[in-house]
């Protein structure tokens, strides 16, 4: 994730950052501006059907199709945000299971072995669940406090294993039963939040919905030399690829961000948070 000072303008304008949609469109921006040099050449210099009122009224229909293609896409980039802001809730919540759970247990006052092993797998499902998220797998420092087996899946195994533990400590009699109820439902919302974060990943926007907007902008970009050669002439190599800088770029934006759990540069700070976790998990149980 990216980290900026919304006040300063001159950046935003003259600095161009490898998250800036301009890096993966100038090749077709260039091919689109080739390609309206081209109509425009052949309709002032040899078609010549400016005066031909039907065609010259073309540029009605881009009109009319501007207004159904900003809903479109005003739509899909709220959709996109939607799920981008879920990702971060889902976020904040394991931070906060994971900073109550380990106050919890500093509360108990357990033995030193008891701690370490809760001190090394809080955060260790934070870890776990980031590189399950990214289709990575985690195994982390220490191992040995918990098996873990690299064919299945591993936030859940780490979850079984907080909670083998707090029922081990209830059959010692280390804790009661209402602090085992307690314990166990901060557990419990580990699993919850690990399924959130697997809905928004595995949940893509629809294939139909994506691809007919793709084929709209392109299709829409494409035509608009036909409609405005008439009325701007060569005016159109400029301003038709950047007609499609902007309705491209809010495309690839919502297609990043609907995904919000990878290493992009506008997805989620993932990796903070977990090392977050780990920190402020150490800090209480230290």
């Amino acid at each position: 994730m990216i980290h900026y000072n919304p006040k300063d303008w001159i950046s935003f304008i003259f600095h161009v950052h490898k998250a800036d949609t301009f890096r993966k469109l100038w090749p077709l921006m260039l091919s689109v501006s080739i390609f309206s040099g081209g109509i425009a050449y052949l309709e002032l210099n040899h078609l010549k059907l400016a005066e031909t009122t039907y065609i010259k009224n073309i540029g009605m229909m881009h009109s009319l199709l501007g207004f159904v293609i900003s809903m479109l896409l005003v739509f899909r980039t709220n959709t996109s945000y939607d799920r981008w802001w879920d990702g971060r809730k889902l976020l904040g919540g394991l931070t906060n299971v994971s900073r109550n759970l380990a106050l919890k247990i500093k509360a108990l006052d357990l033995d030193k072995d008891e701690v370490s092993f809760f001190k090394y797998a809080i955060p260790k499902f934070a870890f776990a669940l980031k590189e399950h998220l990214r289709e990575r797998q985690y195994f982390g420092k220490d191992s040995f406090l918990i098996q873990i087996d690299g064919g299945k899946h591993i936030p859940n195994q780490v979850a079984s294993s907080l909670m083998n533990r707090i029922y081990t400590l209830q059959k010692s009699n280390i804790i009661s039963q209402e602090q085992l109820i307690i314990l166990s439902s901060d557990v419990s919302q580990f699993t919850d939040i690990c399924g959130g974060c697997e809905r928004i990943k595995n949940t893509p926007i629809p294939y139909s919905y994506s691809a007919f907007i793709k084929k709209f902008i392109f299709i829409y970009v494409i035509t608009l030399p036909f409609g405005w050669v008439f009325s701007l002439g060569y005016f159109v190599v400029p301003i038709v690829p950047f007609i499609l800088y902007v309705l491209a770029s809010l495309e690839l934006i919502a297609e990043e961000i609907e995904n919000p759990f990878g290493s992009d540069a506008n997805d989620l700070p993932v990796d903070e948070i977990s090392t977050n976790i780990e920190k402020h998990v150490g800090e209480i149980l230290n």
